[in-house]
């Protein structure tokens, strides 16, 4: 088992004090620092001052990438799919001849 970290990130000017695995220390810390660099792009972009708004903004530009790239890779397997019955209907065909 191994031993927890203990981290601190900012996020929209408050400190979050975390207690993690310390694989998951990399992630978390690129995580916080794009949220901050999108807040403050949202900030610069559209004059929003409320830090609830930039952050319900930030989560739903990064939700929203999730869901993309889940659609797309649904629709890449759909795709494989077919490739794959087309491939297996030419291999039958090919082997009933014979």
């Amino acid at each position: 088992m191994s031993d927890k970290l203990k981290i601190k990130l900012s996020i929209a000017d408050r400190v979050y004090p975390l207690t993690i695995e310390p694989s998951q220390e990399e992630g978390l810390r690129k995580a916080a620092k794009n949220i901050e660099q999108l807040a403050k792009k949202f900030e610069q972009s559209y004059a929003v001052r409320d830090k609830q708004d930039v952050l319900a903004m930030c989560a739903l530009q990064f939700a929203s990438k999730i869901e993309q790239k889940g659609i797309d890779q649904s629709e890449e397997t759909l795709a494989a799919l077919e490739r794959l019955k087309a491939l297996d209907q030419l291999v039958n065909t090919k082997l009933s001849i014979k």
